[in-house]
């Protein structure tokens, strides 16, 4: 069984930057897409940008975080990074990633991230 484990959430001030992980326990080549989702209280859980698999990774931001997000991953495709710099109050959510495979959803745990003055 494949486990996610992510890690870089925190308080931030606006402007501030994070730099969000999730690990897998093994490499993920066969993956579909590998992506951020993240959920503010109150609020449906939402795409935040994601990578296609194989060799073109093909990335897709969503409009509120183009220019500032950038999602990258490790050569060994078992890591997916998300870069948010110039963080905004509204971007305040637990962060969850999410590796889409042949059979299913892999989900990590979430992490929250704050920004706040």
């Amino acid at each position: 069984q494949v486990q996610l484990v992510e890690s870089g959430g925190g308080f931030v001030q606006p402007g501030g930057s994070l730099r969000l992980s999730c690990a897998a326990s093994r490499n993920m080549f066969a993956a579909k897409s590998m992506g951020w989702y993240r959920q503010a209280p109150g609020k449906e859980r939402e795409l935040v940008a994601a990578i296609a698999g194989g060799g073109g990774g093909m990335k897709n931001y969503a409009d509120s975080v183009k220019g500032r997000f950038t999602i990258s991953r490790d050569k060994a495709h078992t890591t997916v990074y998300l870069q948010m710099n110039d963080l905004k109050p509204e971007d305040t959510a637990v962060y969850y990633c999410k590796i889409a495979v042949a059979w299913g959803d892999l989900w990590g745990q979430g992490t929250q991230v704050t920004v706040s003055s």
